[in-house]
């Protein structure tokens, strides 16, 4: 468990894959900014069953309130800057239930799991983008230390067209 003030990151449980699960079809879940088509509903089960949501290449952490209420999840996947170990950053991403956004616990949340990174892997950079429509999580992130880097054009097929998005990053000791 990593721990925060507001909110704290664990990981996922074999009992919270129906939660996870139900996700991909909740509209208060979904936002505008994940319109990337349908799942299939054994994905979830499966990534479990291959990984438990975590290796140092991909994880998912759930995000949990302090009254024990699951808000959503922060996950992260690798990004590669060049051939060698020492150009891998880490890109984060974040989906919180409409019940708890706008209330602090995403840009807490992603700082925790920004931390967790550094404490646990030898990367220089975390790094995560949003939608350049997507205003609150970009001032998420900057509330929880990112940097704003520029405009990623024509990055993202979602909804049935093509989005610009945001890039931010934080590097280690900022």
């Amino acid at each position: 468990m990593i721990q925060g003030e507001n909110v704290y990151l664990r990981i996922v449980t074999r009992s919270d894959l129906a939660l996870m699960e139900s996700w991909e079809h909740d509209r208060r879940f979904l936002s505008e900014y994940d319109a990337f088509g349908l799942v299939p509903a054994e994905t979830i089960e499966r990534r479990f069953a291959e990984h438990g949501f975590l290796t140092s290449q991909y994880g998912r952490l759930l995000v949990v309130t302090q009254r024990d209420e699951v808000a959503g999840f922060v996950s992260y996947h690798q990004q590669r800057y060049g051939p060698n170990e020492g150009s891998t950053a880490y890109n984060i991403g974040i989906g919180l239930h409409a019940d708890y956004r706008s209330k602090g616990y995403g840009s807490e949340a992603q700082k925790l799991l920004a931390t967790y990174l550094f404490d646990t892997y030898p990367v220089m950079r975390v790094e995560a983008s949003t939608d350049k429509e997507n205003v609150p999580e970009q001032k998420a992130l900057e509330k929880a230390g990112f940097t704003r880097e520029g405009i990623i054009r024509g990055a993202q097929w979602r909804g049935g067209q093509w989005h610009d998005l945001v890039l931010y990053s934080k590097l280690r000791g900022e």
